[in-house]
């Protein structure tokens, strides 16, 4: 697996991002995007998987076949995607939230899905399967959200703050998450302030000062 970004350019609102940005991952890597506020991290990742428009570069995204014979193959239907915002309903329960989500991310492919009870017992959330959302702490829903990722098997993941509101156990139990993905062959961009606690991420800065 390879995604290769090359001379990349992204404006919004008239204002450029950044211009010149290159890089490549492969199976088992992890890059976490640095910069201030408004240099681009968030923007970047809608991108890649084809959220926002590009001005200038390419993004490709190749899968290995059982020749192993690289394979152009859509970023956007093998990745999954968390922003910053949960996107939970309220009214539905936990296990409800991530039957949903298990459905539509799967429907029409033949990626291997995994039951709501079990992602939600990744996370340290089985008790909690059958309560509303509505009801679940900052922390507790943004685990939920988390449990997302576990649903449907995809390759790549593309993270936005994924440790909002998480407390130290938490972060360190998704760091655990994080690491069994990466030694499974996946792969992970994640923009955070916080220290993901990665071995072997690399960095890439968006501050146009660095």
């Amino acid at each position: 697996m390879r995604l290769l970004v090359e001379n990349l350019q992204l404006i919004r609102n008239e204002r450029r991002l950044f211009a010149g940005l290159n890089f490549a991952l492969y199976s088992g890597d992890a890059l976490v995007l640095s910069g201030a506020n408004g240099a681009g991290k968030s923007s970047l990742l809608r991108a890649l998987p084809g959220l926002l428009p590009l001005s200038h570069g390419k993004i490709s995204f190749q899968l290995s076949s059982t020749a192993e014979t690289p394979v152009e193959a859509s970023l956007a239907e093998n990745c999954h995607f968390l922003g910053m915002t949960d996107g939970l309903k309220p009214a539905l329960t936990a296990g409800e939230n991530l039957m949903f989500w298990g459905k539509m991310l799967a429907a029409g492919r033949s990626a291997q899905t995994v039951a709501a009870k079990v992602a939600l017992a990744r996370l340290n959330l089985a008790t909690l399967e059958h309560t509303p959302v509505a009801y679940l702490s900052a922390g507790q829903r943004r685990r939920v959200a988390l449990a997302r990722l576990l649903s449907v098997e995809r390759p790549v993941w593309l993270l936005d703050e994924p440790t909002n509101a998480l407390d130290s156990a938490s972060q360190t139990l998704f760091r655990d998450v994080c690491m069994s993905h990466l030694d499974t062959g996946g792969m992970i961009i994640a923009a955070s302030h916080l220290d993901l606690a990665l071995p072997k991420a690399r960095t890439l800065s968006l501050d146009p000062t660095t």
